[in-house]
């Protein structure tokens, strides 16, 4: 229970994470690219009040300003984000508003002070209320586009986490009805014949369906997507029998690892629909895996019949699905790889490594 405790709340933190408003300012990455658009905005500046003979004087001085007002804010921003997440967007918005512009006046400030005691070295030519006139109304232009950018940033999160979810939504629908009545009926069978394998077998529906119900998540352990798989493949064996061989080669997968949800059991489902219960004397499905470096890759091939094909397209509606939540998952971090040929369809999944325990 305390596992399954704290994989909840990593999974908890991470929807957090997705929807949050700020982005991560005390991240390398993050520090770059403001360091880069504060530089920008000096050059900006700087362009706007051009003089002949002057511009390199005025960017250096600009440039000083500006990118010591970049750093600060961001380290106050990485200071304050935990709480100023918990204000809402609003919220969130009024705070950094007000203390990146006090920040700003202070700075402000500070360099009309040492404008005065080192008059040689550094030369501001306005007097001080203009300067921190003219410096509040530029600052609150550019730090309300900056705000501005991050609601749509995080609105953008958001639309991509719901999309995702939904994605899960669908593929849940998809459980195909003639599973669940093939299933009932062989359960029916088996309680005539084997009452103690009907009543495994009806455990093990219940556990499925309870699997796809609670996929609310995006992600998943990789222990529990293939806890999942084994469940369906276990309910599959007792209709077709011996003609349903599953070789499981993933003993060099980190079971820690997030992978989509509902990704392998609808691959495996695909292998068996498609492949598997088409062929007279069936086939084996075999699903391996590995990890390279920060890399995982799982591999799911099975035989087809070369002159039949269902006239449905189940087969192509999954992978769509299971295509377009990589997509959304890792963006470019991830491959999904469809072989088709003559005797043999294999699918390989190649996707990041993720800790669920970090």
């Amino acid at each position: 229970m305390g596992t399954e405790r704290g994989v909840a709340e990593s999974r908890e933190a991470a929807d957090k994470q997705t929807q949050a408003y700020l982005p991560d300012f005390c991240a390398a990455g993050t520090i770059l690219v403001i360091l880069i658009v504060a530089e920008l905005v000096a050059i900006l500046l700087t362009l706007v009040a051009f003089e002949p003979g002057a511009f390199l004087t005025e960017l250096s001085k600009m440039s000083m300003f500006v990118l010591w007002l970049a750093l600060l804010g961001a380290g106050v921003l990485c200071t304050i984000r935990p709480w100023a997440e918990k204000q809402g967007h609003m919220g969130a918005f009024v705070v950094c508003f007000a203390l990146l512009e006090v920040l700003c006046l202070v700075l402000a400030e500070i360099t009309w002070q040492l404008t005065r005691i080192f008059a040689e070295a550094v030369i501001i030519d306005s007097t001080h209320g203009e300067f921190l006139l003219k410096t509040f109304a530029a600052s609150s232009i550019v730090i309300a586009l900056a705000m501005r950018y991050l609601y749509i940033s995080s609105e953008w999160r958001r639309s991509v986490l719901l999309e995702a979810q939904s994605r899960i939504s669908a593929l849940q629908a998809m459980i195909r009805p003639h599973f669940l009545f093939n299933s009932m009926n062989t359960i029916a069978s088996l309680t005539r014949t084997d009452p103690r394998r009907a009543e495994e077998a009806v455990e093990d529906l219940a556990d499925l369906m309870r699997a796809n119900l609670n996929a609310r998540k995006d992600r998943t352990m990789l222990k529990e997507e293939i806890e999942t798989a084994v469940i369906y493949q276990r309910i599959e064996k007792l209709r077709l029998g011996d003609r349903l061989r599953v070789r499981w080669d993933v003993d060099a997968l980190p079971m820690r690892a997030l992978i989509p949800s509902l990704t392998i059991q609808p691959l495996l489902e695909n292998a068996i629909y498609h492949g598997i219960e088409l062929l007279p004397d069936g086939g084996e499905v075999t699903i391996s895996g590995r990890r390279d470096d920060d890399q995982l890759e799982i591999e799911i091939n099975n035989p087809i019949a070369q002159d039949q094909m269902r006239r449905t397209g189940g087969n192509k509606m999954a992978m769509s699905n299971i295509l377009q939540r990589f997509e959304l998952a890792y963006g470019q971090g991830a491959e999904v790889h469809v072989e088709e040929a003559a005797d043999h369809y294999r699918v390989l999944l190649r996707f990041p490594f993720e800790d669920s325990a970090q």
